[in-house]
This record gives structure tokens, sequence and C-alpha cells, in this order.
């Protein structure tokens, strides 16, 4: 999986730094069994990539537009998002192992990437530690450069011109790592000590947002063409959610930002008009965890500890599939769909 998830330290989840007892996420409710109606379906369910991950120990594959799962990897030997490996699948396999595990990190690995050429790729970890790995080189992947944050990075992203990542941490630092100079170029804090827990940049550069534990967001302003920060101070922030935000996401046409939370909703942002809230979605019965765009930016899956996926079309902010098959909370979901339309 690219998309690791680590949930806020200060919850009653159980994290191998902390041993608070973890919540049993509810049941299915009823309603969740009866089939949603369906709008007609004009593409090959099988051009779209949907992966939803687990405290089941188990990663499923989803035809996104049936909503039937098509393949399950099981992962017994730990929950998908407490591991200090990586684990690298090919999807094209019907083989259910790894081809290569590794990593190398003493702490939970909080965020995954890679380049747009496959060329490297990223891991990020609670030990403070973002490593860069070149994956050219063979089976396994070569450790190239191994960067010291000072405190646990909680997600981990990259910038569109492939030569910078910005992290997220557990002390309220955001932070732009310039791979070229090999070193940390801007260093952000929002609001001090107060941890940070998801970071999203604009596909066309132009602008960073961070979401903290207490529901808040920041937004800065970044300059496309040099990819510098037009200010260090935030352009806007304001409280998003009353409870922890999980995850913030950009859609690929930069216009909307949606966020997830412990309070068990999605709200839409609007980008172009001072990030106004375009819709709150409800439905999901506890902590939404994840949340991806569509490649158009016209539709949302999340992710939730019901146990449920959901696809949200955007313009009515409605439910039009579930997927049901995950016995404990889904924690990350992953979509590729560059090619298709629900319609």
């Amino acid at each position: 999986m690219s998309d690791i998830v680590s949930p806020p330290p200060q919850d009653n989840l159980h994290t191998d730094h902390h041993t608070h007892q973890q919540p049993q996420p509810v049941q299915p409710q009823r309603d969740y069994e009866q089939p949603i109606q369906q709008p007609p379906l004009q593409n090959d369910s099988h051009s779209v990539i949907l992966v939803t991950a687990s405290y089941d120990n188990t990663i499923r594959f989803w035809e996104a537009l049936s909503g039937i799962c098509s393949r399950t990897i099981q992962h017994a030997d730990s929950q998908v998002n407490r591991n200090h490996s990586v684990r690298l699948y090919d999807i094209n396999s019907a083989n259910g192992n790894p081809l290569v595990v590794f990593g190398e990190h003493s702490g939970n690995v909080t965020a995954t990437g890679f380049h747009s050429e496959g060329r490297w790729m990223f891991t990020a970890s609670e030990d403070g530690r973002l490593k860069i790995w070149d994956t050219r080189s063979g089976r396994s992947p070569v450790l190239t450069r191994n960067f010291d944050n000072g405190a646990p990075i909680n997600d981990a992203v990259m910038h569109a011109n492939q030569g910078e990542l910005i992290t997220c941490d557990q002390k309220g630092v955001v932070k732009i790592w310039d791979l070229t100079a090999h070193a940390c170029t801007y260093q952000l804090i929002p609001d001090d000590d107060v941890p940070l827990r998801s970071v999203s940049i604009a596909s066309d550069g132009s602008m960073l947002v961070a979401a903290n534990n207490k529901g808040m967001c920041f937004v800065w302003k970044m300059s496309s063409s040099t990819s510098e920060l037009v200010n260090t101070e935030p352009a806007h922030k304001w409280q998003a959610h009353n409870d922890y935000i999980l995850r913030c996401v950009l859609s690929p046409d930069t216009k909307l930002l949606a966020t997830c939370s412990a309070d068990k909703t999605i709200k839409i942002w609007n980008t172009q008009d001072n990030f106004s809230l375009v819709m709150t979605l409800t439905g999901h019965q506890r902590w939404v965890w994840d949340c991806a765009f569509s490649a158009d930016s016209a539709y949302l899956v999340s992710s939730s500890s019901d146990h449920v996926a959901r696809l949200w079309e955007l313009s009515q902010g409605e439910t039009i599939r579930q997927y049901n098959g995950h016995n404990k909370a889904a924690v990350c979901v992953a979509l590729n769909d560059l090619s298709v339309s629900y319609s």
C-alpha cells in the first residue's frame, strides 16, 4: 500500500508508543446491507483501481463501479498501519505475497509515495525519519537519503515538481525538504505544539494545506513557478472541525479541499471562495480516516472505523456506492481512475 495511516497519538487508539485501549468499531447498521441504487455503468469497472486497508489485517481491491470486492490480500502478522517496514506488491500478479519488504524504520511508517516515473519513492515514519529509496536498482530498493526530522512524522506528500517533499509532525511543524539541496528549506509552525495530522499540496503547486489535532486548517500560498512560499504566515486559517482532522486532501483541479474527521463527517471546502464550506458529507457511523478524489474531482471515496468505504457524488453530496467487506476499521483508501467516468 502506498498510503499508510497512523492514528492521533492523543486519541484512545493503541499505537506502538502508547498503551491506550482501542475502541471497537460499531457493527455495520442494517441499512448497510441494503443495495444502494446505482446509476448506469458505461465503463469497464476493471479499469478502476480502488483499494482499502483495514485493522482486520486485509487489503481489499474493489470494482469501484459495481462495489464488488475482486481481491483480498492478507496482512496477517500486523495491522496494515502498524509496521516499521514497507511492502511492495505487484497488483497485476495473482500472488498475494509482497515482491519485497524494506524500510528499516524504528517506528510505524506513516506515509509513502512514488516519483511520477517510478524512479524512487519515499517513506516517512514515527521514528522521525524521512527516507528516499532508489527503486531502479533491482529487486530491493536502495536507501539514498535519510533525513532527520527531529520529531515523529505524521504525514508526507510530494510536490508536483518531484524535487521537494513536505512533512508535518507531532510537534506541529510543517517542513519543506529540497531533495537537490539535501536540506529542509522551510519550517512552518502554525500553532505551537499542536500536532499536525495531515498535509496536502495543490497539483499545480499553488498552495499548501495542513490540518491539526484541534480541527484547524492552515493554508499557505506558493509560487507555482519557483515552488517558494509567498509568505511563511498562513494566508488563511479556520476551524474546520471540532475534533481531530485525520486527513486533508486537495482535489486534482485544486478547486476543492476535503477534510475527514473523528466527528464522523467529511467536509468539502471551496478553495476559490476563501475556503467557504460547500457541503458536509454525512453517513459514516464512526471516525472517517481517509479520503481520495477521483481524477475529475467530481467524486470522493472515504474509509471509516464503521468498516465501510463509500463513493460520494459531489454535485449532490450523496453516497452512490458502499464497499462492505472489512470487519474492523477501514483506515486508508487509494483510487486510480484516470480514464474512467462514473456516469
